[in-house]
């Protein structure tokens, strides 16, 4: 099956003219008819321009020309800016609003050869941890459809793992990548702060988001990160640091490489058959020629309060352009001030209300210096243990998340331990070092995908590229498809 292959198989056959571009996109736009109905990654999909990108991969590959991604059906999750496509970010308050213009890292997947394929489901605007928070539809786990895939790009990493696309775009501002990976069962990667243009993604808390992939394996990972990574003139934030070639520095061993494992990571709260699978991990690891060694994050524990101060702050302040004056929807009212209310009030939902009413008081007079200048202080705390860490190790081991998925509505109505899930992501996002997750293993009963996540040193995706895939290699987790 084309729609099983990983993107190096896809273009050695794509190469060889043994398949076309158009034969490939056909299949997953198959698979996505026969199946997403049950698994619901995707908000919309074009199927005549998705076969036109294809036919026009195809005249590319017969005039011989050779690109990383040429012919590569690639989702893009509903935050990121393609022109002439929809871009909801799950929201109401978007329903229907088309993009004017190409985010950077849509221009550099084109030039790539990519066939820019679907948008794919959300929590709105990306807050939230298991994409329940979509204003269209919730997102069911593939190996259990009663369960969340994760978020807030659960479509993406439900897509990835249900073979309904290659590969994936997803952004990450607290584990939005990782963790949705980890409970799927994919390699999901967050890049370093500035390692990816952030232009044409739109904003949830500025400091925080980046672009990242999902993947089937890490080679792809890497081929995916290779295309998108670089210097941008449109995005102020984005760093002139050399892109090395990802894909040509996996290795099979990992002699001479030294990774920590954080003791105040594996502590209460651990689910144990997640805590069975990463000390699993770490002998595997260890086996494989790495030094394992004890590191010490000590102002982990002020993470989760850190974040959702930064997080909410930013996102009162991005999301106050949605007010039903210059785009998107309206509903009219009696006054300026009625209208701003009547539109916000019916186009947002409830999390990105919450988020909104606390991120305008920690930024409010008199709570300013209290919170949100405060919690600058701890962040740049939190930066520093783990640059001090690093001085030690190459990268460092965690769990991706603290339970496999748990089930649609469990934990709807207690926000505080919706946020605890992303406890082991949104240190790295604070700290804006890169971080990724791969398969390490399953539940018992039922047979839920446990990640192992790997941290890297700022612009440090080569080494955490080279563990992961030569862990991934010495393991069959991520050859396991779910039962569709």
């Amino acid at each position: 099956m084309l729609n099983e292959l990983t993107i190096s198989e896809l273009g050695e056959k794509l190469a060889s003219r043994e398949t076309s571009s158009r034969e490939a996109t056909q299949a997953f736009l198959d698979r996505v008819r026969q199946i997403d109905s049950r698994i619901h990654a995707f908000i919309s999909y074009d199927t005549e321009d998705a076969l036109a990108q294809a036919n026009a991969a195809d005249k590319r590959l017969a005039a011989g020309e050779k690109a990383p991604l040429l012919g590569v059906p690639i989702g893009i999750k509903d935050v990121i800016a393609v022109k002439n496509q929809p871009l909801t970010c799950g929201s109401k308050i978007l329903g229907n609003f088309v993009s004017p213009y190409d985010a950077t890292v849509i221009e550099k997947l084109k030039a790539a050869g990519a066939v820019i394929f679907g948008r794919l489901n959300m929590d709105e605007f990306a807050m939230g941890s298991s994409t329940e928070n979509s204003a269209f539809h919730t997102t069911a786990n593939p190996w259990d459809n009663a369960r969340i895939p994760g978020g807030s790009s659960g479509g993406s990493a439900a897509a990835v793992v249900a073979d309904e696309c290659i590969a994936a775009l997803g952004s990450d501002t607290g584990g939005s990548i990782r963790q949705p990976a980890g409970l799927c069962g994919c390699v999901g990667i967050k890049p370093s702060y500035g390692r990816v243009s952030r232009f044409g993604l739109v904003a949830f808390a500025s400091s925080l988001d980046q672009i990242g992939c999902f993947a089937k394996c890490v080679r792809d990972t890497a081929t995916v990160l290779e295309v998108l990574s670089g210097v941008d003139s449109r995005d102020s934030t984005s760093v002139p640091h050399p892109v090395p070639q990802y894909s040509g520095g996996l290795a099979s061993e990992l002699k001479g490489l030294r990774l920590g494992v954080a003791k105040e990571y594996m502590v209460g709260g651990l689910d144990p058959e997640v805590r069975q699978a990463i000390d699993a991990a770490i002998k595997q690891l260890e086996s494989l020629g790495a030094e394992i060694v004890e590191v010490s994050l000590p102002h982990t524990t002020y993470a989760i309060a850190t974040y959702y101060i930064i997080a909410t702050a930013e996102a009162s302040a991005n999301l106050a352009r949605f007010d039903g004056i210059r785009y998107g929807a309206r509903v009219d009212g009696s006054d300026p001030i009625d209208l701003y209310c009547k539109t916000r009030g019916a186009g947002f939902g409830p999390e990105v209300k919450r988020r909104i009413l606390l991120g305008t008081y920690v930024l409010s007079s008199g709570y300013y210096d209290a919170y949100y200048l405060r919690a600058q202080k701890v962040r740049t705390l939190i930066r520093n243990d783990f640059l001090n860490a690093f001085e030690k190790v190459d990268a460092i081991i965690t769990p991706t998340s603290p339970t496999p998925a748990f089930k649609i509505g469990e934990k709807a109505d207690d926000p505080l331990q919706m946020y605890l899930m992303d406890i082991y992501t949104i240190s790295a996002n604070l700290a804006g070092i890169c971080g990724i997750s791969v398969p390490c293993g399953f539940t018992k009963s039922p047979k839920l995908p446990i990640g192992l996540q790997l941290l890297g040193k700022p612009f440090g995706e080569e080494a955490i590229l080279r563990v992961a895939h030569a862990y991934e290699q010495a393991t069959p987790w991520h050859k396991e498809k779910p039962p569709l």
